[in-house]
C-alpha cells in the first residue's frame, strides 16, 4: 500500500453501506455487533479472518458511534459484542499491516484510537455508556476495543481469553492505547501487566477478573443476559433525554476536483509542489435559530454542526490521502458578528442534548487538529472571522500571523479577532485544558483577565499585546514574511517536525489521551520501522509463513 493511493480513501459512510457491523436498538439499550466480512477489506491482498479489522471496519464503527449520539438520543447504553461464534476480535489484520506503508499504519492507529476515545467520551460527557460482551477469543486490537468500554463481561467457557500478543508475536506494541489503558485506566498491576503483555495465549476465567483485565466472567449461556443487565445499570445513571427525537446525519456532500476539495462551509486547495494545504472555513450567512426547537429543526444544516462534519472529514481526508502536504494554512472568512451569534446560541442552550452533542463534536474535531502530524499556521487577514469557536483554529495552530492594518487597494477594514465564552473551556485539548489555558501556563491569571475582552474586536496591536497571536507584519512585510515562513517550514525534516510539534502542543497536565498519543508518536515512528518488525525476516513479514523471525538482539 503506497503513501499516495490512486483512489482516495473515503471516510463517509452510512448504515445501508455497512459490511462489518450490525446495529440493533431495543429501547434505551443498543447492541453493536462486529461481524466482519472476510472478503470486505478496504484494499486487495488480505482477508479479514477471525473478525480482524482494517481501516474500513473502523470507519464504519466511527460512523455508528456518531449516529448513536445524534440519531438515537434515547439510547443510554451500548452493548458491544461479536456477531460471530467463538471469536470476539483478533485485532488489526496482520496481513494488512504487513503490506501497508509506515505512514498508513500510523494514520490507521491514530484514527482507531480517536474512535475509541469517542466511545469513552460518550460515557463521561454524553451519558451513553458502553459495555463489552466478550464472547470469544479477544486479542490485540480486539482487546483494545474492549478496553475502551466501561465494563467488560467475558464468557467463562475454558476457551475465551483476552490478550495483547503484539510483543511476542509481531515485535511491535498494541497500536491503539492498549498498554496505557491497561495500567492507567484499569489499574492493572505493573508486574502482572508485564507478564500479560508477553503471553501469546492470553488470560481467561477468574484470573482475568483477579488481574483486573475484565470486570466479570459468567457462563456463556448467561453472557448476553449479564451484559444487558450491566448496560441497564449504567443506563440508569444517564441524563440522556427519554422520548427525544434524534436528527438524521444525512450524507455529507463533498466535491473532489483535482487539487480542490469543497464542502458547504469548508474548502481546501492542495498545493502539492509546495507541500501546503490551504483550508478556509466560512462563517454562516444567516443568524442562528431563535431557540433550541429551531436548532433541532435545522438538524445537520445548523452551521456549527455542518462545518464540524465538514472539517472533520477534511482532516481525515488530508491525513490519509495527502501525506506530503505537511503544512496546513488555516483561514476563515465571513461575518464575525454571525459567528459570535452562533456561539451565544451554543452557550445559551448548552443544557439541550443536541447542543451538547454539537459542542462535544466540535471539541473532538479540534482535537483531531491537535494530534495531527502536520504543521499548522493561521493567517488572519481582512475579511477573516476568527471569532470564538473559529478562533480556536488559530489557537490550535503552531503559529498565527495577523496582518497589521490593511492592504493597498483593499477597502475592507483591518483584521480583528474576537473572544467569546466558548474559548474558556468549551473545547478542551487532549491535556484537559482550554487552549487559552495551555497557551498561558506560566500566567494562569491571564486567562481570567482575558475574559474581560470577550466580545471585543481586537486589532493586530491589541491581539499581540494580549498574547493571542504570534506575529503581526504590516502590508509591506506580510507577503515576504508569510512566504519565508512557509518555505522555511517546508525545508525542515518532517520527522523532526512531527516529534517537535507533538512535544510542544501538550504542555501542562498529562492525561490518558496525551499519554496515548505521545507514546504512539514515539514508538510508532520507531518500532514500526525497525527490521525486527518490518525487515525481510521481521515478525510482521514472516508471521503465518512458518519461517522464523530473525531478531537483532541489540537494545537501542
Amino acid at each position: 500500500m503506497t503513501e499516495k493511493t490512486e483512489q482516495p480513501i473515503d471516510f463517509r459512510t452510512e448504515p445501508s453501506r455497512y459490511r462489518h457491523w450490525k446495529l440493533a436498538i431495543d429501547g434505551e439499550i443498543a447492541t453493536l455487533a462486529m461481524h466482519v466480512k472476510e472478503d470486505g477489506g478496504l484494499r486487495p491482498g488480505y482477508e479479514l479472518k477471525l473478525n480482524s479489522y482494517d481501516l474500513g471496519v473502523d470507519i464504519e464503527l466511527y460512523d455508528a458511534i456518531q449516529r448513536l449520539r445524534f440519531e438515537h438520543p434515547d439510547v443510554r447504553a451500548v452493548v458491544l459484542t461479536s456477531g460471530k461464534e467463538r471469536v470476539f476480535c483478533a485485532g488489526a489484520n496482520i496481513r494488512m499491516l504487513g503490506q501497508s506503508s509506515h505512514g498508513f499504519k500510523v494514520n490507521f492507529c491514530k484514527f482507531t484510537n480517536e474512535t475509541r476515545n469517542a466511545m469513552e467520551e460518550a460515557a463521561t460527557d454524553s451519558g451513553q455508556h458502553y459495555v463489552c460482551a466478550v464472547n470469544g477469543s479477544c486479542a490485540g486490537g480486539g482487546y483494545e476495543l474492549a478496553l475502551a468500554c466501561e465494563r467488560i463481561v467475558m464468557a467463562d467457557d475454558g476457551n475465551t481469553s483476552v490478550s495483547l500478543p503484539e510483543v511476542p508475536l509481531l515485535a511491535v506494541l498494541p497500536g491503539t492505547g492498549g498498554l496505557t489503558r491497561l495500567v492507567d485506566k484499569r489499574r492493572v498491576r505493573r508486574d502482572l501487566a508485564d507478564y500479560f503483555c508477553t503471553l501469546e495465549e492470553g488470560i481467561k476465567g477468574k484470573r482475568a477478573v483477579e488481574w483486573r483485565l475484565v470486570d466479570e466472567v459468567v457462563p456463556r449461556s448467561r453472557l448476553d443476559e449479564t451484559a444487558k443487565a450491566r448496560a441497564t445499570e449504567l443506563a440508569a445513571l444517564s441524563d440522556r433525554p427519554r422520548g427525544a427525537q434524534g436528527i438524521a446525519l444525512t450524507p455529507l456532500e463533498r466535491t473532489l476536483d483535482g487539487d480542490r476539495i469543497a464542502y458547504g462551509h469548508v474548502a481546501c486547495v492542495v498545493d502539492r509542489a509546495r507541500g501546503v494545504a490551504e483550508i478556509t472555513v466560512s462563517a454562516p450567512e444567516a443568524p442562528p435559530p431563535a431557540d433550541a426547537a429551531r436548532i433541532h429543526a435545522e438538524g445537520v444544516r445548523f452551521w456549527p454542526l455542518a462545518f464540524a462534519r465538514e472539517l472533520d472529514d477534511l482532516i481525515l481526508h488530508l491525513r490519509t490521502n495527502e501525506p506530503e502536504s505537511g503544512l496546513w494554512i488555516l483561514r476563515t472568512q465571513g461575518s464575525a458578528d454571525l459567528v459570535e451569534a452562533y456561539d451565544r446560541a451554543l452557550a445559551e442552550h448548552a443544557s439541550d442534548w443536541l447542543v451538547r452533542e454539537i459542542r462535544l463534536y466540535l471539541a473532538r474535531t479540534l482535537k483531531r487538529l491537535d494530534v495531527s502530524s502536520r504543521s499548522m499556521f493561521a493567517l488572519i487577514e481582512p475579511g477573516s472571522c476568527f471569532t470564538g469557536t473559529l478562533l480556536e483554529l488559530a489557537f490550535a495552530a503552531d503559529r498565527s500571523y495577523m496582518l497589521d492594518g490593511t492592504r493597498a487597494a483593499d477597502d475592507r477594514s483591518p483584521a480583528t479577532i474576537r473572544l467569546t465564552e466558548l474559548n474558556f473551556g468549551a473545547y478542551p485539548m487532549p491535556n484537559g485544558l482550554a487552549r487559552l489555558a495551555s497557551r498561558f501556563l506560566a500566567e494562569p491569571a491571564r486567562v481570567d483577565e482575558l475574559r474581560s475582552l470577550s466580545g471585543k474586536s481586537l486589532d493586530a496591536h491589541a491581539a499581540a499585546e494580549a498574547g493571542l497571536v504570534t506575529f503581526t507584519p504590516d502590508d509591506i512585510d506580510w507577503d515576504d514574511e508569510v512566504r519565508l515562513a512557509i518555505e522555511q517550514r517546508a525545508a525542515l525534516s518532517p520527522d523532526a517536525l512531527t516529534g517537535m510539534e507533538a512535544s510542544l502542543r501538550f504542555a501542562g497536565p498529562e492525561t490518558l489521551e496525551t499519554k496515548i498519543f505521545g507514546r504512539l508518536s514515539a514508538w510508532q515512528n520507531w518500532i514500526f520501522q525497525r527490521p525486527n518488525a518490518v525487515g525481510q525476516k521481521g515478525a510482521l513479514q514472516v508471521y503465518g509463513t512458518g519461517q522464523r523471525t530473525e531478531l537483532d538482539r541489540r537494545r537501542v
